[in-house]
């Protein structure tokens, strides 16, 4: 099944395309086409060729047999061990290769005992590793580490996408929940594209449609309406896509290197040759 989900370009009125069929993945979440988004020099993200979501593990077979139609040439999955390890391995797609690239979970930064906190904590442990901002902050300097830290994954990822003889595509990038280390990596290869940051930004913002979100479950089984209101307005700040976390990001990159260019050229080692074939691939003539 699928729904007509229409999109707007972020910097003007009109639709990017007149519609997007988005299907219902049973045991996916948060999956899109990034195809249509609009670049500075007038093209277009191509569709079908670059898309995103969360893990595939628990993909059920309508939606393995919806993916396998894709022919998706690559999925770059940016889950660590103890992700795969809790989560499972995705599922197998014939004629795809799977490239593990691990980063780090923005969420929990690989801190155990922070992660059981978070899942078992009462509310006054809550406030003290979450409140007055602490969810947030961390979840913004997670997103800086992704980018002064994980250069060599994200120029790998660029590597095999630009391969003259065999680049990745078409391809599928996700992490657990398809928001921090699959939105950061996305919101990478769009700005080597020329997509600008507010498209860049209201594409990593639709994580947070209600039909895409990550389901929070606690330590006890509790979700959704039966978590203590005052322990999701804690853990809101973990597991929503919010502008100012990608913006810490760009920061980041503004910061560090100068200039998006320098910061492809420098540190992820895109050179122009590179980049106007990784346009070729991913963009509209």
């Amino acid at each position: 099944m699928t729904q007509e989900l229409p999109r707007t370009d972020p910097t003007g009125s009109e639709p990017i395309a007149e519609a997007l069929s988005e299907p219902e993945l049973t045991g996916v979440r948060n999956f899109r086409d990034v195809g249509g988004l609009p670049t500075t020099d007038g093209r277009r993200v191509r569709p079908g060729v670059l898309f995103r979501s969360g893990h595939l593990a628990h993909a059920d077979a309508d939606a393995t047999a919806f993916l396998t139609g894709l022919g998706l040439h690559t999925i770059f999955d940016f889950r660590n061990r103890d992700d795969i390890r809790v989560e499972g391995p995705d599922v197998d797609l014939p004629g795809t290769v799977n490239v593990n690239l691990p980063l780090s979970d923005p969420a929990n930064n690989n801190n155990a005992g922070f992660w059981h906190t978070v899942r078992n904590g009462d509310l006054a442990a809550l406030e003290e590793v979450l409140g007055e901002g602490r969810a947030a902050e961390r979840m913004a300097q997670s997103y800086r580490t992704l980018i002064r830290e994980r250069t060599a994954e994200h120029a790998r990822m660029l590597e095999l996408l630009t391969e003259p003889a065999d680049p990745a595509v078409p391809a599928l990038l996700h992490c657990a929940a398809g928001k921090d280390r699959a939105g950061t990596s996305i919101a990478i290869i769009l700005l080597a594209l020329g997509v600008e940051r507010a498209a860049i930004e209201a594409d990593y913002l639709e994580s947070n449609a209600p039909h895409r979100r990550y389901r929070v479950r606690r330590g006890d089984g509790s979700t959704g309406s039966e978590i203590d209101p005052a322990v999701m307005a804690l853990l809101d700040p973990l597991f929503e896509a919010r502008a100012e976390y990608l913006r810490a990001a760009f920061q980041t990159i503004d910061e560090e290197w100068g200039s998006v260019d320098r910061y492809l050229e420098e540190g992820l080692g895109l050179t122009k040759e590179r980049r106007e074939r990784l346009r070729d691939v991913l963009l509209t003539d």
